[in-house]
């Protein structure tokens, strides 16, 4: 019999949520904190060649994890609302389609980076300097991507299932592991071979690897709810309906990702003409966005993960709470974060630049126009992730396409011969304002609550789960 899950359908809603979001933000931030220090290592050690290398490798990772992050989300919500109905083997069946289309995908994505590395870099037009060092820090990168999107796709898997913390502990244990060993094999310290960049790259295959193969003896030794003995096996053998399932949820949330990128390119694009200074003004504040836009990501993952197992077990009035509870929860957190940055904004931007710099100026007033933009983000992030929850993706592309392309994009190019330079930095707020205007609406009016997500076992599989029933190896016995 499986454990217990945290249940997440009962309690207090306001402290479920807040529990749930904390360890969520802290993983979130460590991870954005163990890139940091390992760029730090990177650069002080091997120069800007190597530095820039790092940098053109992980934008190809970045769109690669971008998918899994799509279809790790569309199992997760499979999970949660499985949970909720008291389902487990509905859950044990969407984690083990779920890990066999990834793994088996990254697979064959590693095996064919690691032959067309050169060939990516060319097309991404990585400076021919940095290109052999980028080769070799992405084809080491490539042979780990297998456990790496394994274990991602377990801490979502968990988070599903109402455990935040458990990804938390070892995403810890993921950060020592790297920003230690990063050191010792590009330097070559005691025992170990001076690898140089593929040292770095060795790191982080390391801490994945042992993250990923902890997490699975953790899932068996404490017996968690998406653990697979006996017949369950077969279930990481993708099942046809759900993988049409997850890939027709999944595509769309991925696609999120893509589309945020590519208007974050257009932007960079935008600012890189307006000079040096502006450029590394506009550098400097995504930094400080980076860290201030989290708490709305913790939050949603949160409410996603709350609205997922109470829609599974019919609890609509709490559903409602949950959004309230999200948005609120969102609105305190960021402003409070927003205030603390543009309180200290001039030693905190004096780390990237110097506090002489020109771009600090600069800085702090794209700061003072451009971070309240986050709060209605956040908002935004909380709806999305509501109806979500219960199978709405496509609906939340199509605004946040709006949103960046026709309106923060247009806004920038349409109103710069108007208001100057600050058409860019405005762009921003009014383009979440009609996110989150397009997004209230869909919530409100949107037909998401009427989806269904149970998708039912296959009838040759359940055939021959039933005739395994019967033998003692294969006993199938209801759990949860």
């Amino acid at each position: 019999m499986a454990r217990p899950t945290h249940d997440l359908t009962q309690g207090p809603i306001g402290r479920t949520l807040l529990m749930f979001a904390l360890p969520t933000l802290g993983s979130n931030i460590l991870q954005s904190l163990n890139g940091s220090i390992n760029s730090i290592w990177v650069g002080r050690f091997l120069g800007e060649g190597a530095l820039a290398a790092t940098s053109n490798a992980n934008i190809i990772m970045f769109l690669t994890f971008g998918a899994v992050f799509g279809f790790g989300m569309a199992a997760t919500i499979l999970i949660g609302q499985s949970i909720g109905r008291r389902d487990v083997e509905a859950a044990r069946r969407a984690f083990g389609s779920a890990v066999g289309m990834v793994v088996g995908g990254a697979i064959l994505i590693s095996a064919l980076g690691w032959i067309f590395a050169p060939e990516i870099l060319h097309l991404l037009a990585t400076p021919g300097e940095a290109q052999a060092l980028a080769r070799d820090y992405l084809r080491v990168i490539f042979l780990g991507l297998p456990l790496s999107m394994l274990g991602v796709l377990i801490q979502m898997s968990l988070r599903g299932t109402g455990d935040a913390i458990t990804p938390l502990w070892f995403m810890v244990l993921s950060v020592i592991i790297d920003s230690s060993m990063n050191p010792v094999l590009i330097r070559g310290l005691g025992p170990f071979p001076e690898m140089g960049i593929a040292g770095s790259a060795t790191a982080t295959l390391l801490a994945n690897a042992v993250s990923a193969l902890g997490l699975i003896a953790y899932v068996y030794i404490r017996d968690l709810p998406i653990r697979l003995r006996g017949h369950e096996l077969r279930y990481l053998i993708p099942e046809r309906a759900l993988v049409r399932t997850i890939v027709a949820k999944g595509l769309p949330i991925g696609a999120q990702m893509l589309v945020m990128s590519t208007a974050g390119l257009t932007m960079v694009g935008l600012v890189n003409r307006l000079g040096v200074d502006t450029a590394a003004a506009y550098a400097v504040s995504q930094q400080l966005w980076t860290y201030i836009q989290m708490p709305a990501m913790a939050i949603g993952a949160a409410v996603s993960a709350m609205a997922a197992q109470n829609i599974g077990a019919g609890r609509w009035d709490r559903v409602g709470e949950i959004t309230r509870s999200g948005i609120v929860m969102n609105t305190v957190i960021t402003l409070a974060v927003i205030v603390l940055i543009i309180l200290f904004d001039r030693p905190v931007m004096a780390l990237f630049v110097g506090g002489d710099s020109p771009a600090i100026p600069i800085a702090r007033h794209i700061q003072l126009i451009a971070s309240w933009t986050f709060v209605l983000f956040g908002a935004t992030m909380v709806l999305f992730s509501t109806v979500r929850a219960n199978g709405a993706t496509i609906p939340p592309l199509i605004i946040l396409f709006v949103a960046l392309y026709p309106v923060r994009i247009g806004i920038a190019l349409g109103a710069k011969p108007l208001i100057g330079t600050d058409a860019l930095w405005w762009a921003f707020p009014i383009g979440s304002a009609v996110s989150l205007a397009l997004a209230i609406a869909y919530y409100r009016y949107g037909k998401w609550r009427t989806q269904l997500l149970v998708v039912p076992p296959d009838p040759e599989e359940t055939a021959e789960h039933a005739h395994a029933a019967t033998e003692p190896a294969g006993r199938l016995q209801p759990t949860g």
